[in-house]
C-alpha cells in the first residue's frame, strides 16, 4: 500500500489517501472502512440517456464518487472488495442520496473520511504501508491424492489452489496403476506451485504431510524440475522445507507453523509470532491457569489492574458495528500499551486468528497470577464462545 496524502484535524477526524498496489491492501481497505466512513475513489457507472428519437440508450462511464459506506463485502477466495453507501457529493452522473457500489481496483487512488482515526485505524495504515511486512512464506499441505498450495501472508492463508485427485490404493497387480496417479497428481501439485509461488518474495516453501508423502514429492519434483529444466525450482531447491503434519487439510498449517524448525526459520515474521503467542497462552492456560484468561470481561479486569503482559486479540473485533463496542476495544489496546504490555493483534483469515475467534477473538497472558478475577465471575454460567474454547485448547 503506498500513502499518497493524509489530513487529521487535532479531534481526530479527516482523510487518509492511499493506493493499493497489491491484493492484500485490500483486505487492509477492508478492515480501515466502517459504515459511516465517506470512501472516495473512482468507479464505473452504468448511465441511461434518452436520444432525440425517445429512444433510450445506456452507456458505462468512470466517475469519481464519494460515498457513505452502509456495507463492505470482502471476497477472500477472488481479494475483491465492494463498498455499498449513498452519494454525498454532487455528481453529473448519479444524484445526491443514490446508492452505489465501489469495486475497488489495484493501482487506483482511493481516500477514506472518517469522524475519528483512533489508534488502531493508524497503526493498520502504517502496517498496510510498510513493506518490510510483506509475507514471504508458502506451504503445500497433502496427503495421497490431496494437496493444497497456500501463501502465508501476515494478514492471511491464501489458498491459492486445491488439488483433489483419485488414488487407487496399492494392492497386488495395481502397483503400476498407483504409481501412474501418484504421478499425475504430482505434477499437479508442481504446476501449481510454478503457477502460484513467486520465488523472488517467498523465503521458504514448506511441504508437509503425514507419511512419508513429502518425501515422495520432492524426489519428483526436483528430478521433474531437472529434466525439464524448471529453474524456478531447480534455482531455489534450498528454500523447500519438509514437516510432518497430521494430515492434508489446510488446518495443519497452524501445527506446522508451531513446528520449532520452522518457528526458528521464520522467527522475524508476523505470523509466527502470532503463532508463538497463541502457544504461549495454551501453555499457560495448562500449567498457571492463573495467569491466562480469555473472554472480554476477564481481560477487561486484568487491564484495569495494568496485569496483562501480551494481550491477544483479533481484527474482527475491531470492525464491529456498535461504536461503543469498537471505541471499548480500542480503549482495551491503549491500556494495555500504557501499562507496558505487547499487543498482538491476530487476522481472522489467518490460521492463528480463527484458533483464536474459538476464545472469544481476546486473551491474555498475565503477569502475575489473579485468581480473584476467576473467583468474581465463578456465579456466572459459561456461554457458548467459553465452551468452543475449552473444546480448542489442547
Amino acid at each position: 500500500m503506498k500513502l499518497v496524502g493524509r489530513h487529521l484535524e487535532k479531534d481526530g477526524s479527516g482523510y487518509v489517501a492511499l493506493i493499493p498496489e497489491e491484493p492484500e491492501d485490500l483486505w487492509h481497505a477492508y478492515h480501515l472502512l466502517a459504515v459511516g466512513d465517506v470512501l472516495r475513489s473512482t468507479t464505473i457507472r452504468k448511465v441511461k440517456s434518452e436520444t432525440t428519437t425517445g429512444s433510450v440508450d445506456s452507456q458505462k462511464v468512470r466517475t469519481t464518487l464519494s460515498v457513505e459506506v452502509a456495507s463492505v463485502e470482502f471476497d477472500v477466495a477472488g481479494c475483491m472488495l465492494r463498498v455499498n453507501g449513498r452519494n454525498v457529493e454532487e455528481n453529473q452522473f448519479v444524484r445526491m442520496g443514490a446508492f452505489h457500489t465501489i469495486e475497488m481496483e489495484l493501482h487506483r487512488k482511493f481516500s477514506i473520511q472518517k469522524q475519528c482515526w483512533d489508534e488502531i485505524a493508524m497503526d493498520r495504515v502504517a502496517m498496510a504501508c510498510d513493506a518490510s511486512a510483506r509475507a514471504d512464506v508458502a506451504a503445500v499441505i497433502m496427503q495421497e491424492g490431496l494437496a493444497y498450495v497456500c501463501l502465508v501472508t501476515p494478514h492471511m492463508t491464501l489458498v491459492k489452489a486445491k488439488i483433489d485427485m483419485p488414488i487407487p490404493r496399492k494392492r497386488k497387480g495395481a502397483a503400476e496403476q498407483q504409481a501412474k496417479a501418484m504421478t499425475r497428481f504430482f505434477g499437479k501439485v508442481m504446476e501449481a506451485i510454478v503457477t502460484f509461488v513467486n520465488f523472488e518474495v517467498v523465503k521458504c516453501v514448506l511441504v508437509a504431510s503425514p507419511g512419508f508423502v513429502r518425501e515422495q514429492f520432492c524426489s519428483f519434483l526436483f528430478s521433474e524440475a531437472t529434466r525439464t529444466d524448471c529453474k524456478k525450482i531447480t534455482e531455489n531447491r534450498s528454500k523447500f522445507l519438509q514437516i510432518h503434519s497430521s494430515s492434508g487439510f489446510v488446518h495443519a498449517l497452524k501445527e506446522v507453523l508451531e513446528d520449532p524448525a520452522v518457528a526458528s526459520l521464520l522467527a522475524d515474521t508476523k505470523a509466527a509470532s502470532e503463532v508463538q503467542a497463541l502457544k504461549d497462552f495454551h501453555v499457560m492456560l495448562n500449567t498457571d491457569p492463573d495467569r491466562a484468561y480469555y473472554g472480554l470481561p476477564h481481560v477487561t479486569r486484568a487491564a484495569a489492574l495494568q496485569a496483562v503482559a501480551t494481550l491477544l486479540i483479533t481484527d474482527e473485533l475491531f470492525r464491529s458495528a456498535n461504536v461503543d463496542e469498537r471505541r471499548h476495544y480500542v480503549k482495551l489496546v491503549q491500556d494495555v500499551r500504557d501499562s507496558g504490555g505487547s499487543i498482538k493483534i491476530f487476522s481472522s483469515l489467518h490460521v492463528s486468528g480463527e484458533q483464536l475467534a474459538l476464545l472469544s477473538g481476546v486473551a491474555a497472558i498475565l503477569r502475575y497470577p489473579l485468581p480473584e478475577i476467576e473467583e468474581e465471575s465463578a456465579d456466572v454460567p459459561a456461554g457458548p464462545a467459553q465452551a468452543a474454547a475449552a473444546a480448542a485448547a489442547p
